[in-house]
């Protein structure tokens, strides 16, 4: 489709001129062809800090083998586990800390793995979209711009800004659509290895050389112990402290969090919200990226996992053992990948739940209307 000088002109205005409303306090220079006549909200929420893909996503990943993997990481560190058809992959957290996105499929499922460290919050998208009964199949990257301490996403087909933190087109056309968010695991490399002999790991070879040199240090050195975010410039809410982990659960629009203490403490919850009934396994052996600059000797915060606890339409009771869990009504152990390895239920898989492990702040700046688990 052509296009007139006058058109193109008029496109170029629009997005100066929205642009300009962004806070931009480091004067980063940014040309978008966005249509911020398009808004859910205001524009001087943004607030620009680098350019776009100045944190470089990751478009072209290159895997290795679950088994080689512990040639290039460390076993407890985090990887986001995305699975699709029985087949699997892993992302470590230390790459995504340096790109923050990474573009991918896993045969027929499109997705996008995303993680904020600010807000601790690692997310796995569909990349298919149908919007106004028309389909897209969209590639994200970062924009350089923040809301709520929180990553804002693009994408390159309709450059419209979409909040990491809920999935939600933001700015431009798409303003008012919904990625899809998926099952993803967050749990150790270890973890991985163990139930995914044939999975695949994401390599530390991206392309991107200076980024390389810095991989497996924390850059947001003991952020995790601080008592305020960074670049937060909204009310905390006083409910739990700023910093506190939370899972998130949704049932039927509504939403539960769970603070990764308590977890941490019980092993295991058995709980119903809304009609779902659910497991939250923990298990130790996980480190802290946003602990010390050595992310191989950072703090042990642990897994936590969640799962439907429905089987073959019988309710499972689950209770910690060793390492692994057991449900009461049939003895069988099951792995913190919902797998069955042991006893009468042996082979069984539980179906996951889609759930996010952010930080307090970030979690009650977008869904302050939350149920908490005490």
């Amino acid at each position: 489709m052509k296009y007139s000088i006058f058109t193109l002109l008029i496109v170029l205005i629009i997005s100066i001129k929205g642009f300009s409303q962004v806070q931009n306090f480091e004067k980063v220079s940014q040309e978008w062809k966005t249509d911020t006549a398009k808004h859910s909200l205001p524009l001087n929420e943004f607030r620009a800090l680098l350019k776009r893909d100045g944190i470089p996503p990751i478009d072209n990943p290159k895997y290795i083998s679950a088994s080689d993997s512990k040639s290039q990481y460390f076993v407890h560190e985090p990887v986001i586990v995305i699975e699709n058809k029985g087949d699997a992959k892993a992302i470590p957290l230390n790459i995504l800390t340096y790109h923050e996105i990474v573009n991918d499929n896993i045969g027929d499922l499109f997705f996008s793995a995303s993680y904020c460290p600010l807000c601790n919050s690692s997310i796995a998208f569909n990349r298919k979209l149908n919007f106004n009964d028309k389909d897209y199949l969209l590639d994200f990257g970062t924009s350089g711009m923040l809301r709520n301490s929180n990553l804002v996403m693009w994408d390159r087909q309709t450059e419209t800004w979409w909040q990491q933190f809920v999935g939600v087109g933001m700015v431009g056309k798409l303003t008012g659509a919904e990625l899809e968010m998926l099952p993803a695991q967050i749990i150790s490399l270890e973890n991985f290895i163990e139930n995914y002999p044939n999975g695949e790991v994401l390599s530390n070879e991206t392309g991107f050389e200076k980024q390389k040199q810095r991989y497996g240090t924390n850059v947001y050195e003991e952020y995790d112990s601080k008592p305020n975010p960074r670049l937060f410039f909204g009310e905390i809410d006083d409910r739990l402290p700023a910093m506190e982990r939370v899972i998130d659960i949704q049932s039927k629009g509504e939403f539960k969090i769970y603070p990764h203490s308590i977890v941490a403490k019980e092993k295991v919850i058995n709980d119903e919200f809304n009609g779902l009934e659910l497991v939250l396994f923990f298990q130790s052996g996980t480190n802290s990226i946003l602990d010390v600059k050595d992310i191989s000797k950072a703090k042990d915060i642990g897994s936590i996992t969640v799962f439907e606890r429905v089987i073959n339409e019988k309710k499972l009771t689950f209770k910690k053992d060793g390492n692994n869990f057991n449900d009461i009504e049939t003895g069988s152990t099951w792995t913190i990948t919902g797998k069955c390895i042991k006893g009468k239920l042996k082979g069984e898989k539980l179906t996951p739940i889609r759930y996010g492990n952010h930080f307090a702040f970030s979690w009650f700046a977008f869904n302050p209307e939350s149920e908490i688990y005490k």
